[in-house]
């Protein structure tokens, strides 16, 4: 049996060898990719956020290339009903002409499941994720229906086109692990982008990390520690984020209406104790928890009228919940 230690060592090597496939085709994007393969090792969702042509979609394919794991795209338009992602209860007929009720699987029976321009669809399909999201497992006509682990939705959205569009319900962003913003390249990787896609390249992504090994790193990760101070480090960072709180910074005062969910130090210490066992350490650090936080309170943090009327960027006040955290903690202000 593999010590504590043996296990950081084959996370960090499997980790950095998806890595590694994925950069065959994907150019740059290196922050996307770390904190959408660390989702998938703390076993969350992701969302991804960014304009066309940023290689959301290619990111997630590729990624799926990269696993030995069952994928399937489900494009999202106004049209689409919840049967359409969960599946559906058909009529069929048996040899003997005897006709029963059976249930067709859909698209979410997967481990890989791309929702893309998943605001395209409506409210109400967008909300057949929810069970399958949190609870791994799908409802339909009275039957339950467990979904292969590991699983892993990553969704993408387009923010600048409103026209068509359906904000995902507070309900439904609670469930993803992470919000991510794809940015737009530099010149050197656009470059680089011009070069494989107008050219001769060609490279094929190999699978290079199965269901088994993912679900063991997930143990891995659960195992690393976070201690008290560091565990309430993040509680107070979360705190903050409510403009009723004690701890509420004065943007999050002005600005905000409802702060993050208990699901978002949740995502904050898991994410965090995955960057911890990357970088082979047994406990997490306040640096784990700061660099973790933008990707799991961004989506969490609720603007009020005045601030939406504004378009204060909540990155912008994520940012401050972060910096008047460490200061408060490093002073060893309002410690109870």
């Amino acid at each position: 049996m593999a010590t504590a230690e043996e296990a950081l060592d084959q996370l960090k090597t499997d980790f950095q060898k998806v890595r590694d496939e994925v950069g065959k085709i994907l150019v740059g994007q290196d922050e996307v990719v770390e904190s959408v393969l660390i989702a998938l090792f703390a076993g969350g969702h992701c969302l991804l956020e960014g304009v066309p042509g940023l290689g959301k979609t290619l990111l997630v394919r590729t990624l799926s290339g990269s696993l030995a794991l069952d994928y399937s795209r489900i494009q999202f338009t106004p049209d689409l009903m919840p049967a359409d992602i969960t599946g559906t209860r058909i009529v069929t007929e048996d040899e003997n002409g005897r006709k029963r009720f059976e249930f067709q699987r859909g698209p979410i029976f997967a481990q890989i499941v791309l929702a893309d321009e998943i605001n395209r669809a409506t409210p109400k399909t967008q909300s057949a994720l929810l069970e399958a999201m949190q609870e791994g497992e799908v409802t339909a006509g009275g039957d339950t229906h467990s979904l292969d682990q590991p699983f892993i939705v990553l969704a993408t959205q387009n923010p600048l086109e409103m026209d068509g569009t359906y904000p995902l319900p507070e309900a439904q962003l609670d469930r993803f692990l992470f919000k991510v913003h794809v940015p737009f390249p530099k010149r050197d990787e656009l470059n680089e982008v011009l070069t494989r896609t107008t050219g001769k390249h060609e490279a094929k992504v190999e699978p290079v990390l199965n269901g088994e090994k993912i679900l063991q790193h997930r143990e891995s990760v659960r195992a690393v520690e976070a201690a008290p101070h560091v565990q309430d480090f993040a509680v107070r960072m979360l705190l903050s984020t409510h403009p009723d709180s004690e701890f509420a910074t004065e943007q999050v005062q002005r600005w905000v209406r409802y702060g993050a969910s208990p699901r978002g130090v949740q995502s904050l210490l898991l994410g965090a104790k995955v960057r911890a066992a990357l970088d082979r350490r047994l406990h997490v650090s306040f640096d784990d928890i700061r660099q973790t936080a933008p990707a799991a309170l961004r989506h969490r943090v609720l603007l009020g009228f005045e601030g939406e009327a504004e378009g204060i960027p909540v990155d912008e006040i994520v940012r401050e919940v972060i910096e008047k955290t460490s200061e408060m903690v490093e002073s060893g202000a309002n410690d109870a």
